[in-house]
């Protein structure tokens, strides 16, 4: 009898340090991403400066992107300021979903898929919303596209580009 207890102790510690040794970072696909970010603007009339930033949070149970965008008037506008905030976070063991809100009272939920050099950032099928998708596309180690894009409700996986462009990291 003690043999069997001893055994169980013996696998149930086993089975302990396995799962700890399998539990990963669940930022890891993001890591390339936390710091901060800087937009490359080629000087165009009524183009955007911004900058970002990723960081972790809770004790690292959520990851933060705020960013921060000035609009300069232009002849048809005056000048914007756009801020955001968006909030990604684990759901169940592997899966990742995020909620974004702005200072212009947009509200997104997002489902969150990857691939070898992009983490995607999609918003469900709604009959009567557009749909929204969200890429961060790795260059480098220090340079992403982050493309924005929109589709319409009538045709939910034709998504047209509204915004695109690079950002270099600065630390």
């Amino acid at each position: 009898m003690k043999q069997k207890v001893l055994i169980v102790s013996v696998l149930l510690m086993s089975c302990q340090y396995l799962l700890a040794q399998q539990s990963k970072d669940p930022w890891e696909k993001w890591n390339y991403l936390i710091g901060e970010w800087v937009g490359e603007n080629n000087g165009q009339p009524g183009q955007g400066e911004g900058k970002f930033s990723f960081l972790t949070d809770l004790n690292g149970k959520i990851l933060v992107r705020k960013s921060h965008t000035t609009y300069p008037p232009t002849a048809n506008s005056t000048g914007i300021v756009h801020d955001d905030i968006l909030i990604i976070y684990p759901v169940g063991n592997s899966a990742q979903e995020a909620i974004y809100f702005d200072n212009e009272g947009h509200t997104i939920k997002y489902k969150v898929s990857f691939t070898d050099r992009s983490i995607i950032l999609t918003s469900d099928i709604s009959p009567s919303d557009a749909r929204f998708r969200f890429t961060y596309s790795k260059i480098d180690a220090d340079t992403v596209n982050a493309s924005f894009e929109i589709a319409s409700p009538q045709t939910p996986d034709d998504f047209k580009m509204y915004l695109s462009g690079k950002a270099v990291k600065v630390k």
